[in-house]
């Protein structure tokens, strides 16, 4: 089955000033940021922004480098109010728990891949004293690649059911795959599918309703059809902005 949610645009950025993310919040852009944007827009790309805006909700996407820096910005965390919605997407190591659940504005954490990672995260998160819990989601390696983090799909029913019983702080709210470069012509994208049955074993194992269940694949080559096969969030970037100039 396919799930009755809206896809949402996470829209990635790390190495742009932050004025061109208050530039966007003040234009109605809602949130969003790039990691190559030009330095001005034309009237095309702002018909196109305005077109990917109106279609998906947006959060922004920084690695991690530049997301504790910008999110403490004093200006930005003026302008937005608190509005902005924090992804993070980059490969998180147990000793970084502290630090990234330090960041204000932090939404969700897309990069969880073991019980282990789950457990640190859940006690940084708990020793802010937040009352809301921290979205996560579980990284799987559906291309079996040893340089892509994420855990064995075969693992996937056991770390999510670990969150949900052992994890009291954080919520789950999906899995989330990178995928093997060059996939994006095929006609059917194997890690997308490889996803999707991910979710429908762990729906089926744990009773999670599928329209509970966010799946994060998909980038600007091939989002369209990872929205096609089920995908809940898509990491958009030079779709939206063009290419690196």
């Amino acid at each position: 089955g396919m799930p009755n949610i809206d896809p949402q645009l996470v829209a990635v950025s790390k190495t742009k000033p932050i004025n061109l993310i208050i530039d966007a919040f003040e234009s109605g852009q809602i949130h969003f940021g790039e990691n190559y944007i030009s330095s001005s827009f034309d009237n095309d790309n702002d018909k196109q922004l305005e077109h990917s805006v109106a279609r998906y909700r947006i959060s922004i996407l920084f690695l991690v480098q530049e997301l504790e820096r910008k999110a403490n910005d004093e200006e930005l965390l003026k302008v937005t109010n608190g509005q902005i919605k924090w992804h993070f997407i980059g490969h998180l190591q147990s000793n970084k728990c502290k630090k990234i659940t330090a960041i204000p504005n932090l939404h969700m954490v897309e990069t969880v891949d073991s019980k282990k990672l789950a457990d640190c995260l859940n006690k940084a998160w708990e020793s802010t004293g937040k009352q809301n819990q921290l979205n996560i989601m579980v990284q799987v390696n559906t291309s079996q690649e040893e340089n892509k983090s994420g855990c064995s799909p075969d693992d996937c029913v056991t770390i999510v059911d670990h969150v949900l019983t052992q994890c009291k702080k954080l919520n789950f709210a999906g899995l989330m795959t990178i995928g093997q470069f060059g996939r994006s012509n095929a006609d059917s994208n194997p890690d997308f599918k490889l996803l999707s049955e991910c979710r429908q074993i762990v729906c089926e194992r744990l009773g999670i309703p599928i329209n509970q269940f966010e799946l994060s694949m998909g980038m600007s080559q091939d989002f369209e059809h990872a929205i096609e096969l089920g995908s809940t969030s898509v990491r958009v970037g030079s779709a939206i902005f063009g290419s690196r100039q």
